[in-house]
């Protein structure tokens, strides 16, 4: 076990990015000085968490010395994750399948969360294509969770979760297929946000999948960076047909009614994320909310079934339509046994997909039902304790895989499907000391119920800091 963090006595301190924004307009620290700092950090921590996809440090460097760009964030350090799209960089969605070469334009997203002043000092690490929830390169190894380095830092925003926690930036791009916002901010110790359908700008092909169910966003050590990072995100790229988020600073008066459940479909969370669950539930009575304990969660039974096959389907559409999407040099030999085995899973069932993809498209309106009856669900965010590295490895039998996959990642997943928001929120850890995330869901639009309930969890029980922690 190795617990690594990059705090220090230099321009970052332990700040978070709305502070850090603050310094810097104030003129307590200046760009070029904070940009050191997040590079130096970066070369500290990197060579054991190996969070970096491609590193961009002397473009960060000019774009600081430069005049200050616009943006309430304008000159805070972060990392982009390494599948969307950004001008000069290449996008190598954590494979080794083709040539890298770099895009000639920001994406979508890019474009919007550059806008908002962030200086990009890179690209971080994922698992292929995003698919694993833990990002175990076949070539470049593992990224490691900085509370413990045995452990996986999770997911497929790995890199940006390990930078985030370890105090490399304050906060980082991540995005959500499945949970990847929230999976690594669970086993991070982070607050991670996956806003409503419609809410953030998707690249285009995130955004021309038959059911969208990737979201971008970010994590975050603090709730109100999370909360000015959608404001100003909302400011930028507005949607009409959502209820606005706004400025959310603090928690709300109103009392909540909220239901509870420690079981996913036909998985039951281990005794010990049960029972953190239910100390999470406990505390919100004690805060004056209503808390109704429901037996199951509001997912029909086809569910994982459903959504595993629309997954895969995914998969094939990558393999199969490789060189044209990724250019010659695609080789899906090079692809890992997890990718090559969704691959077949799909090929096999495709005669199912149609229903499928249909049940899925559903399931917004069963979840719209649920919530007239209740403001939010708290369900643990996985099902387990965080695996150690190699749990998940890509190169195992992909049967192996996906039995492990299933059963750690059990209830994230719904809300990609149904377009409703979700936060994980540090509030737990194990008796091993490994962060533990609890998630809070609501209907869509419902951001701010989510934020406000969040701000009051964080002052009610604040979040453990990894500088705290043994060295």
């Amino acid at each position: 076990m190795q617990h690594v963090h990059a705090f220090g006595d230099d321009a970052l301190g332990d700040l978070d990015a709305v502070s850090l924004a603050e310094a810097i307009q104030a003129g307590r620290v200046s760009r070029a000085e904070v940009i050191e700092a997040a590079i130096a950090r970066t070369e500290a921590v990197n060579p054991t968490l190996n969070g970096l996809a491609y590193e961009a440090f002397d473009r960060a460097r000019d774009e600081a010395a430069a005049p200050p760009k616009a943006g309430f964030f304008s000159g805070v350090p972060t990392f982009i994750k390494d599948n969307v799209d950004v001008a000069g960089m290449p996008t190598m969605q954590g494979t080794d399948a083709w040539d890298p070469r770099p895009a000639a334009a920001d994406g979508a997203f890019a474009r919007m969360y550059l806008a908002t002043g962030l200086n990009s000092l890179g690209k971080t690490q994922l698992s292929e294509f995003g698919f694993s929830a833990a990002a175990e390169h076949p070539r470049l190894g593992a990224v490691r969770n900085p509370w413990n380095t045995d452990h996986t830092a999770a997911a497929s925003s790995s890199g940006s979760a390990a930078f985030v926690a370890a105090g490399v930036v304050p906060i980082a791009h991540a995005n959500d297929g499945g949970g990847s916002i929230r999976i690594p901010a669970a086993c991070n110790g982070l607050v991670g946000l996956k806003p409503s359908r419609g809410r953030l700008p998707l690249d285009d092909d995130f955004r021309q999948m038959p059911v969208r169910i990737v979201y971008n966003g970010v994590v975050t050590r603090s709730v109100r960076d999370t909360a000015a990072f959608y404001r100003e995100a909302e400011r930028i790229w507005p949607n009409p047909k959502l209820s606005a988020i706004g400025d959310v600073t603090g928690p709300a008066k109103r009392r909540l009614k909220l239901a509870v459940v420690t079981k996913s479909i036909g998985r039951e969370a281990t005794p010990e994320v049960r029972e953190l669950t239910l100390k999470t539930a406990a505390l919100l009575e004690e805060l004056g909310h209503r808390v109704e304990y429901i037996e199951n969660p509001p997912v029909p039974a086809s569910f994982a079934d459903d959504f595993l096959l629309y997954w895969a389907f995914l998969s094939t559409a990558l393999v199969r339509r490789g060189r044209r999407v990724f250019g010659p040099s695609f080789d899906s030999t090079r692809l890992d046994n997890l990718t090559l085995g969704l691959d077949r899973y799909a090929i096999r069932r495709l005669h199912r997909l149609p229903l499928a993809i249909a049940r899925l498209a559903a399931s917004s309106r069963r979840s719209a039902r649920f919530f007239r009856g209740h403001d939010a669900l708290l369900t643990p965010t996985l099902a387990t304790e965080t695996p150690r590295v190699g749990h998940l490895d890509p190169t195992a039998d992909y049967q192996q895989i996906i039995d492990r996959l299933m059963e750690w990642v059990a209830f994230t997943p719904l809300q990609n499907a149904t377009g409703d928001p979700a936060i994980s929120l540090p509030l737990a850890h194990t008796a091993n000391g490994l962060p533990q995330g609890m998630m809070f869901s609501a209907e869509r639009g419902a951001e701010a119920r989510l934020l406000e309930l969040a701000y009051e969890l964080e002052e009610a029980r604040p979040f453990a800091r990894i500088q705290a922690g043994a060295a």
